[in-house]
């Protein structure tokens, strides 16, 4: 428990005053020097410095030779396959990664560099091979680094890949990217190798603090242990200083506001950069940068996905494949390219190939006209939309690739928001110019791959226009030239290297962000840990507010995150609104002193540093010791089975007063604990309820502060399990109970990691109930272990699952199947095996009394929309439409109504629709689920999810997970 008091306030000492954080692992005491950084000293030795753009579509190299007095930044150009059996150099290498065929690996495929032939490429050949062969190509990785729904070092790459293609995670494909970059500059310069040299890596400005450590991560993968980060709209204008020369400052004054709208392929960024006197004189000038916009994964990727939707619109009475969809995506880059030219034809025709009994003669022929381009790119993404205007939140149209994808497409629509929240931040109190005048951008830098359209840039320049003259003028703000989109933000990388060591003119960059930690709920207040003036390489103490820490004990940090709260310091307490701060991942761990683990309250204070390399460090410090911890961002809590922990949802369903919390103790006790003379031994079947006695309500109305308060009381009498069968077999229900659904309360993953390590393969009993109890244990808690623990206990019945020759009685296979299907971390190949043995299980006389957990299975393994596992695990969506099918036959032949509503709802999870066509069973399957289930008269609901989609009902969600759910929590994301 963290406490915080406030000079003119008491100590908060009541549940209800207070707010609980928690943790899921054990961090010790580490160096506060990051393992990327180095002395200065030892930079000065690399001959070279070096810029890479590490970017969603391409990646480029540039560097300069500290021998060269003029400083020249100089392209490296890549050595990379661009067909199969064909090398060349290239400026860039695209981000790519294909795996190639067999008849593709034939003639050994192998780079100068490599010993041995390869089976993937990265760069030209991957990009174009991948347009015949999608489901063997990654791309991407950047917006999947970015994405906090995901596991994002989990192998998801290529999203619904073939079959036969290994998974890469997003942070390996990256690394592969700079591998290759890495091997390319060391073939050329094997004297200086890249990594001996000073590397400056570019990243979104917009990247959460996990996407940053990632990228390190991917930079350590590749071989390149001394990284630093520069944001990419920083790079940019940095490129724009050094094609100015000697007279960059003819061309600014001091007052000046610059705009970098950098659109990319995968993000937008929107950076703010005041040009301020340097000096009292004002002879000379400095440049600040002094605002960020928001994450916003929305690019050239949305632009073609756009135009591949407008295609398909075309096609009359006919839905792409997924394999077709894919090829028109890839047609669509160019189609979009084209159009938005300047000297761009009226029309453009698309032949995509027919697919099936029309392979032959069959392609398809789709004619896209440019004023139907203009209405789905220009009007569609860069609208004429006031100042004032507020992007819309929501769900992106766009599923497809299962990335996270902005709601509001419109461009213009974020960057009016973006200056209508920051047109006066930074503004120097001594800038003459009259308010409208100061407020507006003098100049706008365009980067990024969807500027090189002119069109674009028109659009932008003209709603910068409307926004800010005066009157009837004419104004329009100047446009810095930008000749080489595709390479500024390594050439500016580079140049920013050079600015380190002292030569060129630095951007005086702040921080952009205020990070805070939360140390109160209700209402919800924060302490601001770093403020948004804070420079690389400065360090902050919030001291001005004691904090409590209890060691020993698992704690959680709540952390958010602002880009328009700038002007708070470091100490302040501030109340927490959602408008103006984002939730961070939670950093949770558990802090211990020395080897023991004591349980002392102790006062801390939280220390910060932004890091040289551009990440943010956080420290717990004793006050009185001076002993420190480092907080380390917990990549897997950035996953949904914590996003809802963090905003308390759980805890929101109420508080039980401590004097029923402490009856509930002495009925557990009493069970459990050891015997204490003169008072009662409680039995364990009347355990339940005496609970619901003595908190006056049904244990399904516990809420789920009182349930995890129960489960600790029964961990901390775990040995109590071990007097009987009987005891263990209550203990383990009512853990599993207490615990459900293993997400959801700030903490649960450690105390899923704790149940794990206490239970897991060590039952004290033998017997039937203590089995069967611990499988309803896992499966209730499941979605809080992790993929290796799921397949640790898969593992013992998949292969008699798969052969159907389970040796078990009903009540046990019905547990045992009910667990398989609660196993969403499963790999697809897993789903698959299960799903295919559970259906043909289905029809068998002799399963009849497991039939409706076979089906419960069936709906969980195959379902669209997993209750909390990874979408990429999602089973292929042939597999579930032939599931679907084989049930809507089985229940036509065998209609029965005792199974009729299990039946159905495995029906709608199998069928369900989700806007994603890479999961949407075929249209003909889900037109005859809909009929089916109208004709067995379901509930409008249900066939309402598989028309539409949608979110499940309560009793819908409580059926899905097989139990009630503790009050407050939600299953979907």
């Amino acid at each position: 428990m963290i406490k915080c008091s406030t000079a003119d306030a008491e100590e908060p000492t009541s549940q209800h005053s207070t707010t609980h954080f928690w943790i899921h692992s054990i961090d010790t005491t580490v160096t506060t020097t990051s393992p990327n950084t180095t002395d200065d000293d030892e930079l000065q030795l690399s001959r070279y410095v070096v810029g890479i753009d590490l970017g969603t579509t391409n990646c480029a190299l540039c560097f300069i030779d500290s021998e060269d007095e003029s400083a020249t930044i100089q392209n490296f150009r890549v050595s990379q396959w661009v067909d199969i059996g064909q090398r060349e150099q290239r400026e860039t290498l695209p981000s790519f990664h294909y795996e190639l065929t067999a008849s593709e690996t034939d003639g050994g495929h192998r780079l100068p560099w490599q010993t041995e032939p390869t089976k993937f490429s990265v760069g030209v050949l991957a990009r174009d091979a991948g347009q015949r062969h999608p489901g063997r190509r990654s791309a991407s990785a950047k917006s999947w680094l970015s994405h906090d729904g995901v596991d994002r070092t989990a192998d998801l790459l290529p999203w619904h890949g073939d079959a036969d293609v290994q998974c890469l995670s997003p942070v390996e494909a990256s690394s592969r990217y700079l591998r290759h970059l890495r091997s390319a500059w060391n073939h050329e310069h094997p004297e200086h190798p890249l990594e001996q040299q000073d590397v400056v890596i570019t990243l979104p400005a917009s990247f959460d603090e996990v996407a940053r450590e990632l990228t390190v991560s991917a930079a350590k993968k590749a071989g390149l242990p001394r990284v630093y980060l520069i944001e990419e709209p920083q790079a940019a204008f940095y490129a724009w200083i050094d094609r100015q020369g000697d007279d960059w400052q003819s061309k600014v004054q001091p007052g000046q506001l610059i705009l970098v709208c950098d659109i990319g392929g995968g993000t937008t960024d929107l950076t703010l950069i005041r040009v301020r006197a340097a000096g009292d004189e004002g002879s000379q000038i400095q440049f600040h940068r002094v605002a960020v916009g928001a994450h916003l994964i929305l690019g050239g990727d949305n632009l073609d996905l756009a135009v591949a939707k407008l295609a398909e619109s075309k096609i009359a009475d006919q839905t792409l494949s997924p394999s077709q969809w894919d090829r028109l995506v890839q047609v669509s880059r160019s189609v979009k390219e084209t159009m938005l030219s300047d000297n761009r034809p009226d029309t453009y025709t698309i032949n995509l190939p027919a697919e099936g009994s029309k392979l032959v003669g069959g392609s398809l022929q789709i004619e896209l006209t440019a004023e139907e381009i203009d209405g789905v790119l220009l009007d569609g993404f860069f609208p004429d939309v006031a100042l004032t205007d507020a992007a819309a939140s929501g769900e992106s149209g766009f599923q497809e690739f299962g990335l996270p994808y902005a709601a509001d497409p419109a461009v213009t629509r974020h960057l009016a928001e973006f200056l209508h929240t920051h047109r006066r931040t930074g503004l120097d109190e001594n800038d003459a110019r009259n308010e409208r005048e100061a407020d507006r951008p003098d100049m706008v830098l365009f980067n990024g791959g969807v500027m090189a359209a002119p069109a674009v840039g028109r659009r932008i320049v003209d709603s910068l226009s409307r926004w800010f003259a005066v009157g009837d003028e004419t104004w329009k703000p100047d446009v810095l030239e930008s000749p080489r989109l595709d390479l500024a933000v390594a050439r500016g990388a580079a140049y920013y290297a050079m600015v380190r060591r002292g030569r060129g003119i630095r951007i005086a960059a702040n921080l952009g962000h205020s990070y805070y930690m939360q140390v109160e709920t209700d209402p919800p207040r924060g302490i601001c840990l770093i403020p948004g003036s804070a420079e690389a390489g400065q360090r902050f103490r919030a001291d001005s507010h004691p904090l409590k820490l209890q060691i020993g004990s698992p704690i959680q940090f709540p952390l958010w995150v602002s880009s328009t709260r700038l002007a708070d310091s470091v100490g302040e307490l501030i109340d927490i609104d959602r408008k103006e701060a984002s939730p961070l991942p939670p950093i949770c761990t558990a802090l211990v002193m020395g080897k023991k683990r004591q349980n002392a309250e102790i006062n801390v204070v939280i220390e910060s540093e932004l890091s040289e390399i551009g990440t943010v460090g956080l420290y717990c410090v004793d006050a009185e010791t001076g002993k420190r911890w480092r907080l380390e961002f917990d990549i897997r809590s950035t996953l949904e089975t914590d996003r809802d922990a963090h905003e308390g949802i759980g805890e929101a369903a109420g508080i039980v007063d401590s004097e029923t919390v402490a009856e509930c103790a002495g009925a557990i006790e009493s069970v459990f604990g050891e015997p204490i003379p003169d008072q009662p031994i409680g039995k364990p079947a009347r355990l339940v309820k005496q609970l619901q006695s003595i908190t006056e309500m049904h244990r399904d109305k516990w809420p789920p502060s009182l349930l995890r308060e129960q489960w600790q009381i029964l961990f901390d009498h775990n040995q109590g399990r071990h007097k009987s069968p009987q005891h263990e077999s209550r203990w383990l229900n009512l853990v599993g109970y207490c615990l459900r659904p293993g997400y959801g309360v700030a903490v649960d993953d450690w105390r899923v990691a704790s149940v794990w390590k206490a239970v897991h393969s060590k039952l004290a009993f033998s017997a039937p109930a203590s089995r069967t109890e611990s499988m309803i244990m896992w499966r209730r808690i499941a979605g809080g272990l992790t993929a290796g623990q799921q397949v640790q206990l898969a593992d013992p019945w998949l292969k008699e699952l798969r052969t159907q020759k389970w040796q078990l009685a009903p009540h046990e296979a019905t547990e045992v199947w009910r667990l398989a299907g609660a196993l969403e971390r499963l790999t697809s190949s897993d789903k698959v095996d299960l799903g295919r043995a559970a259906i043909d299980a289905v029809g068998k006389r002799k399963n009849e009394k497991i039939r409706s957990a076979l089906l419960w299975a069936i709906g969980r393994i195959g379902s669209r929309q997993p209750i909390y596992g990874p979408l990429n695990a999602t089973v292929p969506a042939g597999d579930a439409a032939a599931w679907c099918e084989r049930l809507i036959d089985f229940d036509c032949q065998n209609p029965g109504e005792e199974i009729d509503s299990k039946m159905m709802l495995a029906i709608v999870q199998l069928a369900r629709k989700t806007g994603d066509r890479f999961r949407d069973l075929p249209t003909e399957t889900r037109e005859r689920a809909i009929e089916h289930l109208v004709d067995r008269g379901a509930p409008k609901h249900n066939i309402e999810l598989l028309r539409k989609g949608g979110k499940l009902e309560t009793e819908e969600a409580a059926t899905i997970f097989g139990d009630s759910l503790p009050l407050g929590i939600r299953l979907e994301r």
